[in-house]
């Protein structure tokens, strides 16, 4: 049998997580409330949800 590929991972993008403002870091993103703050939230169309745990917030519209 032969050997299943794996997918290539993309590199974390810790651009786009953080900002930089006078010499300081500001996080772009809110912390999981359950997981701590070392694990945020994804962003989606209608929902911010914690990868690690699952945890979901729905949003209003």
């Amino acid at each position: 049998m032969a050997k299943k590929q794996k997918k290539p991972r993309k590199p974390m993008q810790v651009w786009k997580i953080y900002d930089s403002k006078s010499g300081t870091l500001a996080r772009k993103t809110t912390s999981c409330p359950k997981c701590g703050p070392g694990v945020f939230l994804a962003k989606h169309k209608d929902r911010t949800s914690c990868g690690k745990c699952g945890y979901t917030e729905m949003q209003k519209k």
